[in-house]
């Protein structure tokens, strides 16, 4: 039998954000609604979002069964570390690909931006690539890029470190040691913080590095409100500037 494919499904990236949502087509092809409007089996991160992004697509290209009647399972959870574990895990995101290795396709979608990048889905990738499954990337938002391209920073030499620590101190120091890998290496340094964060870690950045460091910030990329500012540190603690505690955010940092 012939097997399914696996499709990488981009989100759009206002989930979460009060009275922002954005005209899906504004974010992504006509074909990329066309396909998740076919599609009848999905892996997701969130199975709330993903209803919410198919009456999204449905609105613009009828779904080809009714919501209720799509198949819909979330991705497995973080194990605990216990062998047992671990192995319920990957029976788990094996059992995901039930669909495509029975001759149907799947879609894998992310709360937000592309699945696979700075998210669990790469986990179910992995699996398909492992049960010689044809995964298929389908283009879209990348709040990861998008800050990228926006900065003005070095997009040659780059690498996305996702979350800091949350303790002051343990913070400081990571900090630290990205900056100095930035100034030896010349390499852009990208991270994310949960919104309510997001003035922490604007805080910690600025009493941490160096005035010369340049600081690149993209909040709300994609939506209307969305703004990206690059600036020294010293610029940076001059300005006053403050964080939304609701809105995703991109920090980027090249010494």
């Amino acid at each position: 039998m012939k097997k399914g494919r696996l499709y990488l499904v981009p989100n759009t990236l206002d989930f979460g954000v009060e009275g922002a949502a954005v005209d899906l087509q504004t974010v992504l092809p006509l074909h990329i609604i066309q396909t998740a409007a076919r599609l009848e089996h999905w892996a997701a991160e969130s199975a709330k979002t993903t209803r919410a992004f198919l009456k999204r697509v449905d609105a613009i290209c009828p779904l080809s069964q009714p919501l209720q009647e799509l198949r819909i399972t979330e991705l497995p959870r973080p194990p605990k570390g216990r062998a047992n574990d671990l192995l319920n895990q990957n029976q788990a995101w094996n059992a995901l690909l039930a669909p495509a290795l029975a001759g149907q396709d799947l879609g894998l979608i992310s709360e937000a931006g592309l699945p696979a990048v700075a998210d669990p889905g790469a986990l179910l990738v992995a699996a398909a690539h492992a049960a010689d499954i044809e995964v298929i990337p389908l283009s879209g938002p990348s709040a990861l890029l998008m800050a990228l391209s926006a900065s003005g920073l070095n997009g040659q030499s780059f690498a996305f470190v996702g979350y800091l620590p949350v303790e002051a101190p343990a913070r400081a120091a990571r900090i630290r040691e990205l900056e100095a890998l930035s100034a030896r290496q010349q390499q852009t340094q990208l991270m994310i913080e949960t919104p309510y964060r997001n003035s922490a870690l604007l805080h910690a950045l600025l009493s941490t590095l160096k005035p010369q460091t340049r600081l690149s910030i993209s909040c709300g990329l994609s939506l209307e409100q969305g703004w990206t500012r690059s600036a020294t540190v010293a610029e940076w603690r001059s300005s006053g500037e403050s964080m939304p505690d609701k809105v995703p955010a991109v920090f980027s940092l090249l010494a």
